[in-house]
């Protein structure tokens, strides 16, 4: 009897907040994927803002730490805020960091984004800026659906998302993103 593949996904959050909406949406979407995907969250607070200088004495540990998870991951899944109509600091110096890495551990990764903001365009302009910075870093995004939760202190309450309008958007994205790491998974290997 075939056992369908488990596949790891590893979770990244823009967002730093304690009380982030894309992180109760980041736990929220590991709850609603389908039994054969597996959220782990990683954190990305404790890298230090980009410097050369720093890289040339060692990559700091938060940074090895981070490269290793996103090695050891099938997929990644961006919960990604939108500051000034763009990808926020924390998640661009993340990605800034491991850009520097080799082998490059986002190359051939499937992904899939989506975004919370408290205005109503939910983060588009942000994801349209995210999705660029990493697909020259390797990474095979899902085109869609797009999810982006507008008005998000709205659709959240005490840390759980409980609009059931955006919680099925984000179980229709979790099972085309399954079918989606399956499909990447077939053509890089």
């Amino acid at each position: 009897m075939n056992t369908p593949a488990t596949y790891k996904v590893l979770g990244v959050c823009g967002s730093l907040r304690q009380k982030s909406y894309n992180m109760a949406a980041l736990k929220a979407a590991g709850e609603l994927m389908p039994a054969s995907m597996k959220l782990q969250i990683t954190g990305i607070a404790e890298l230090p803002i980009y410097n050369f200088d720093v890289q040339e004495k060692g990559f700091p540990g938060a940074a090895t730490r981070l490269r290793e998870e996103i090695l050891a991951a099938d997929a990644l899944l961006f919960a990604s805020p939108e500051y000034n109509w763009s990808v926020g600091a924390p998640l661009k110096n993340a990605i800034d960091w491991m850009s520097r890495f080799q082998p490059q551990p986002f190359d051939n990764k499937p992904a899939a984004v989506f975004s919370c903001t408290t205005g109503p365009v939910g983060g588009a302009r942000g994801q349209y800026h995210l999705r660029p910075i990493l697909g020259q870093l390797g990474v095979h995004w899902l085109v869609k659906p797009e999810v982006f939760i507008g008005m998000a202190q709205s659709k959240f309450a005490e840390g759980k998302l409980t609009d059931e309008t955006t919680r099925k958007f984000l179980t229709d994205q979790m099972r085309a993103f399954e079918d989606w790491i399956r499909r990447v998974k077939r053509l890089v290997a």
